[in-house]
C-alpha cells in the first residue's frame, strides 16, 4: 500500500478545519525518518531480538546498558505523544531492581521513598493520584485508598519496556492528568526466535553492622511454533527481599522545647511471586490475536520495637535544665518523665493482583482495520496492624537527659533498663483508650478493587492526502473499589475498664538489643504470638472514625474518541501529528452510612452523580534538517477524584469543647480535576540513535481542584428528634466539612535532558557515556483552598538525575544519582488513614558493575553486582526549617545484589 507525502496545503486545511481542537500535544517523530520506519524501530525497541544483549541498531553493534538507552531513544522518537521510556537491557533485565527506581531517573519524574523502597511515582510535580498506570495499554487497579499504582507490585524482570506519556492523544484511553505509565511485556512473534533466560541474585540489606539476607530468582521463555503463526512467552519472578530501619520521630515542639519522641528499630520481609504469560496467534497478515495474563502475590511481614516518651507534651514531665540553639532545646534534663512506653508492633500485608487481557485485530481490507479488546483486573489486600504497650511497673516515671544529635535525631539517656522484662508491665500508659484501658490495638483492613473493560477500535488508512489515518472507537469500563476496617482494643481484663497491670510473659521475649538514639536496650516481643495465644482480651471497637474507613465506590466510564493522523511536508520541514477528541461519560456512586455520636441514622444509602467531559487534543511535530524536532502541543486533561474522598459516609456529633455541631464526610458527587495543558519541546538527535538533547516547557492551567471545605449546616435536617437536639444546644446550626470541587491554579516548568555517548567527542572514550536531566517546576495551586500556603503534594521544585556508564568488551559499569528537593508526600498514618508528611531533600545513588562472557563455554553468562542507596541516604524532615527541630528521621541502609544471568 502506497503512503504518499501530504502536501502543505492539505496540512493547512486539516488544522484549519479543527479550530476547536487547538489544544494539543507534541508528536515525537524524527525529521529524517519515515513514519513506518519509526514504527518498526519502536516495535523493535519494545521487543529486543533474540540475540538479546547484543543488538544491531543502524549497523552499530551495542550491548546491555547501551542497547537499553538507544532503544528508549528510538521509542521517544517514534511515539505520537511526548514520552519518556525505559527499556530492558536483555530478557528479564530492566536497568534496575524495581520499575520505580528506573522511572525516577526520567526527565520530570521522581519517586517517593517510604519504608526504604520507592512506592509512588510523581510526574511533573503531581502526586500519584494524578497519573494512571496501564499494562499493555489496559488500565490497572490499585491497592491503596486511591488510584495510584504501587509499581513494586510489578516485577521488573517481567517487563520489556515502560513508556510514560507526558501528554495525551485521543486514542489513549485511561489517561492521567500528570502522565500515563504504560508497562509493556514482550510480544513473542515480534521477538522472532526462541530464547530462554535465567536470573539468580543474592540480596543483602546492611544497616551499620546489621545484615539481612534474601534472594531474587527469575526465568523467561520465548518461543514460536507452527511456521511462526503461534508464539508464547512465560515469565516467572520470585523476590525475597529483607529490609530494616532505624527511626526517630518527635512529638513536636512547645516554644522550642521538645515535646517528646519515638525511637524505633524495625525489620521487614518482602516476598513477591509474579507470573506473566502471553499467547500470540497470527495465521496470516489479516488477523492477529493476543492473550495476556499477569499475576502477582506480594507478602510483607514487619515488626517494629522501641520507646515512646513524653516531655513537654507528656503527663507531668518536669524540665530541670536546658541548653538552647536557634531557640530550640539541644540538651535538656527531665524528671518525672511520663509516659515512657515500650512499644512493639507487628504489620502484615498480603496483596494479590491478577490482570487478564485478550486483544483481536483484523484487517478487513487494505484500508480498514478493526480491533476488539477485553480485559479484567482485580486486586485484593488484607492488612493487619498490631500494637502493644508496656511501661514501668506501678506506672512509675523516669528521669533522663535528651541531646540533639546532628545526624538527625535526639539521643535519650534514661535511668531505667527497658530491656528487663521484670521492670515492665502491660497497661494503658496515658489513657490512650479513653474510657477503655487500652494496652494495645488491633486493626484489620481489607481493600478490594476490580475493573473490567471492553474496547472496540476502527481505523481507516488513506493512500494519499493530508490525512494518513482516521481512528475512532469506544471503551467501556466498570470499576468497583471498597475498603473495610475491623478494629479491636487489646485489654488486660475482660471488662477493659480498670487499668490493671499485666506482667510480661518471658516466653515471648525475642531480644533486648537496640543500640540507637542513645538507648542500648529495649524489650523486643513476639506480639503476634501473644495475640494468637490469647494473652490479651480483644474488645471490638466501633466509632465514627472507624465507620469512615468503610466505603465502596462504583464507577462506570464510557469513552468515545475520534482521531485524525496527519503526515505531510511544509517545504523542507516534515509535519506529522494528530488531532482528536475524547468524550468521557462517568456514572459514579457510593454506598455509605450517616452516624450521630457513633449510632447509625438509619440504613445505608447510595449517592452519586454522572457527568460528561470533552477532551480535545492535537499533536504536531515539525522535523527540521539535521535531526531536529520542534513540538507544539495542547490538550484538555482529566484525572478522576480520589476514591476515598468519594465515600458516601457522614459523621455528625456535638463538639463539647467548641460548643457547636460538627460533621464531616466524603462527597460522592465530586467531579474530576480538569486542566488545559500546553507543551513546547525542542529535540536534537545525533549520531544516529545514540544520543539526544531536549529542552521542554510545560504549562497546566487547572480549572478545578478538590479540597476540603467547611460550610454552615442545619442539623435539624438530620433524622434526630427535636428533644435530642435541644438537649445539646438551643441552635441547630453547625459546621459540615467535606471535599468539594473548588478553585484550580497554574503549574509550569521546564525540563532539560541529555544523553551522549562520549566516543562521538573523542574516539578513545568508546563505551563511555552520560545520561542527565534537570527539571524546575513552579506551582500556583493551593491544594487546601484559596488563601492557604500548603504546598502541592508530590511537588519538588528541583529534580535532577545523572548517570555515567561504561560498556565494552563485556565489561559494564553504571553509577546513577538522583536528587529531589523537599516535598509534601502522603503515607499511611495512625489509624490506617493517609496523612501528609513533609519529606526533606534527598540524593539517592545506585551502582551497578557487570561482566558478560563473550565467547567460549560461558558465552552469554553475565555476572552482576548492584548496590542500591550506595551512600545510605536517610529520609529526613524537620519543623520550622530548623535542623535542631527534628520531625522524622528514617535510615534504611544499603541493599546489595550479587548474581548471574544466563541466556540460551
Amino acid at each position: 500500500m502506497l503512503n504518499h507525502k501530504r502536501s502543505a496545503l492539505s496540512i493547512a486545511l486539516a488544522v484549519a478545519l479543527t479550530p476547536t481542537l487547538a489544544m494539543a500535544q507534541s508528536a515525537t517523530t524524527s525529521a529524517d525518518t519515515t513514519a513506518s520506519e519509526q514504527q518498526a524501530k519502536a516495535e523493535e525497541a519494545a521487543n529486543p531480538p533474540a540475540d538479546g544483549a547484543i543488538k544491531q541498531l543502524d549497523s552499530v553493534t551495542v550491548t546491555g546498558i547501551r542497547r537499553a538507552i538507544e532503544a528508549s531513544i528510538i521509542t521517544k522518537q517514534a511515539e505520537n505523544t511526548i514520552v519518556e521510556a525505559i527499556s530492558a537491557e536483555d530478557i528479564g533485565k530492566l536497568p534496575d531492581a524495581s520499575i520505580a527506581d528506573s522511572l525516577a531517573r526520567l526527565p520530570g519524574l521522581t519517586a517517593q521513598r517510604y519504608g526504604g523502597r520507592p512506592q509512588e511515582i510523581n510526574i511533573r510535580g503531581f502526586a500519584g493520584d494524578f497519573s494512571t498506570a496501564l499494562l499493555n495499554g489496559r488500565e490497572q487497579v490499585s491497592f491503596g485508598n486511591n488510584r495510584g499504582v504501587e509499581f513494586d507490585q510489578y516485577p521488573s524482570e517481567l517487563m520489556s519496556q515502560v513508556v510514560v506519556h507526558k501528554t495525551t492523544s485521543a486514542e489513549l484511553v485511561g489517561q492521567g492528568l500528570s502522565g500515563t505509565a504504560n508497562m509493556k511485556t514482550v510480544r513473542p512473534l515480534d521477538y522472532g526466535e526462541r530464547a530462554v533466560a535465567i536470573n539468580v541474585r543474592g540480596d543483602m540489606n546492611r544497616l551499620g553492622d546489621l545484615k539481612d539476607y534474601g534472594n531474587r530468582l527469575s526465568a523467561s521463555y520465548i518461543d514460536q511454533f507452527a511456521d511462526d503463526t503461534w508464539g508464547v512467552v512465560l515469565g516467572l519472578a520470585h523476590m525475597d527481599s529483607p529490609g530494616q530501619s532505624k527511626q526517630y520521630e518527635s512529638w513536636g515542639y512547645s516554644n522550642g522545647i521538645i515535646g517528646g519522641g519515638n525511637a524505633y528499630r524495625s525489620e521487614i520481609d518482602n516476598k513477591r511471586d509474579g507470573v506473566m504469560a502471553t499467547v500470540q496467534f497470527k495465521p496470516n497478515d489479516r488477523f492477529e490475536s493476543t492473550l495476556d495474563l499477569f499475576y502477582s502475590e506480594f507478602k510483607r511481614k514487619g515488626s517494629k520495637w522501641g520507646l515512646q516518651y513524653g516531655l513537654a507534651y507528656g503527663s507531668g514531665s518536669t524540665l530541670e535544665s536546658a541548653e538552647y540553639q536557634n531557640g530550640t532545646t539541644v540538651s535538656s534534663q527531665w524528671s518525672n518523665i511520663s509516659p515512657v512506653v515500650v512499644r512493639n508492633d507487628y504489620n502484615e500485608t498480603d496483596d494479590k493482583l491478577i490482570s487478564v487481557g485478550w486483544n483481536n485485530k483484523v484487517s478487513i481490507n487494505d484500508h480498514w482495520t478493526a480491533t476488539a479488546d477485553v480485559s479484567y483486573s482485580r486486586a485484593k489486600r488484607d492488612e493487619t496492624l498490631l500494637e502493644s504497650y508496656a511501661g514501668l511497673a506501678g506506672d512509675a516515671s523516669d528521669s533522663g537527659t535528651f541531646t540533639y544529635n546532628s545526624n538527625g535525631w535526639y539521643d535519650s539517656y534514661l535511668g531505667a533498663d527497658y530491656g528487663d522484662a521484670s521492670n515492665l508491665t502491660f497497661y494503658d500508659p496515658d489513657s490512650w483508650g479513653g474510657a477503655r484501658a487500652q494496652a494495645g490495638y488491633l486493626k484489620y483492613f481489607q481493600v478490594k478493587d476490580t475493573l473490567s473493560a471492553v474496547r472496540l477500535d476502527l481505523s481507516r488508512s488513506f493512500d494519499s492526502g493530508f490525512i494518513s489515518n482516521l481512528q475512532f472507537g469506544a471503551n467501556l469500563t466498570d470499576r468497583s473499589k471498597s475498603r473495610a476496617s475491623t478494629e479491636y482494643t487489646l485489654c488486660t481484663t475482660a471488662a477493659c475498664t480498670n487499668n490493671v497491670e499485666m506482667a510480661v510473659p518471658t516466653q515471648y521475649v525475642k531480644g533486648t538489643d537496640f543500640n540507637f538514639a542513645g538507648i542500648s536496650r529495649v524489650l523486643r516481643l513476639d506480639v503476634l504470638g501473644m495475640l494468637n495465644d490469647g494473652v490479651y482480651y480483644l474488645v471490638g471497637k466501633d466509632d465514627p472514625d472507624i465507620n469512615n474507613k468503610n466505603w465502596q465506590v462504583d464507577e462506570q466510564v464510557a469513552t468515545a474518541y475520534a482521531q485524525l493522523n496527519l503526515d505531510g511536508d511544509l517545504g523542507p520541514v516534515s509535519v506529522k501529528g494528530n488531532v482528536g477528541i475524547q468524550a468521557v461519560n462517568v456514572d459514579q456512586e457510593s454506598e455509605g452510612v450517616a452516624t450521630f455520636d457513633g449510632v447509625a441514622l438509619g440504613d445505608s444509602n447510595t449517592q452519586g452523580t454522572s457527568y460528561t467531559n470533552y477532551l480535545p487534543s492535537m499533536n504536531l511535530s515539525f522535523g527540521f534538517p539535521h535531526e531536529q524536532v520542534l513540538r507544539l502541543g495542547a490538550s484538555r486533561q482529566m484525572a478522576r477524584p480520589r476514591m476515598d474522598q468519594m465515600a458516601g459516609n457522614a459523621v455528625f456529633s456535638y463538639d463539647q469543647t467548641k460548643q457547636k455541631w460538627t460533621g464531616s464526610g466524603g462527597n460522592p458527587n465530586l467531579k474530576p480535576w480538569l486542566a488545559d495543558a500546553y507543551d513546547l519541546s525542542y529535540e536534537k538527535y545525533f549520531a544516529g540513535d545514540k544520543g539526544y538533547f531536549s529542552a521542554a516547557y510545560f504549562f497546566k492551567d487547572l480549572k478545578t481542584y478538590i479540597y476540603s471545605q467547611t460550610v454552615q449546616y442545619d442539623f435539624s435536617q438530620l433524622p434526630i428528634s427535636a428533644e435530642t437536639l435541644a438537649s445539646y444546644s438551643s441552635s441547630t446550626i453547625g459546621e459540615y466539612t467535606q471535599p468539594v470541587n473548588g478553585e484550580g491554579g497554574k503549574i509550569r516548568g521546564y525540563e532539560l535532558a541529555l544523553s551522549v555517548p562520549l566516543d562521538i567527542l573523542w574516539s578513545p572514550l568508546e563505551g563511555f557515556g552520560i545520561v542527565a536531566n534537570y527539571s524546575d517546576t513552579t506551582s500556583e495551586i493551593h491544594p487546601d483552598g484559596p488563601g492557604t500556603t500548603q504546598p502541592l503534594p508530590g511537588l519538588s521544585k528541583y529534580v535532577s538525575s545523572i548517570t555515567a556508564y561504561y560498556e565494552r568488551h563485556g565489561f559494564s559499569a553504571r553509577i546513577s544519582s538522583r536528587h529531589r528537593s523537599q516535598f509534601l508526600g502522603e503515607v499511611q498514618g495512625y489509624g490506617g488513614d493517609r496523612e501528609r508528611v513533609m519529606f526533606g531533600k534527598e540524593t539517592v545513588t545506585d551502582l551497578q558493575l557487570g561482566y558478560t562472557f563473550q565467547s567460549g563455554r560461558l558465552a552469554n553468562l553475565s555476572l552482576l553486582l548492584q548496590v542500591n542507596n550506595l551512600e545510605n541516604e536517610p529520609f529526613r524532615s524537620n519543623n520550622d526549617s530548623l535542623n535542631e527541630r527534628v520531625n522524622k528521621y528514617y535510615e534504611y541502609g544499603r541493599t546489595y545484589l550479587l548474581g548471574a544471568n544466563y541466556r540460551f
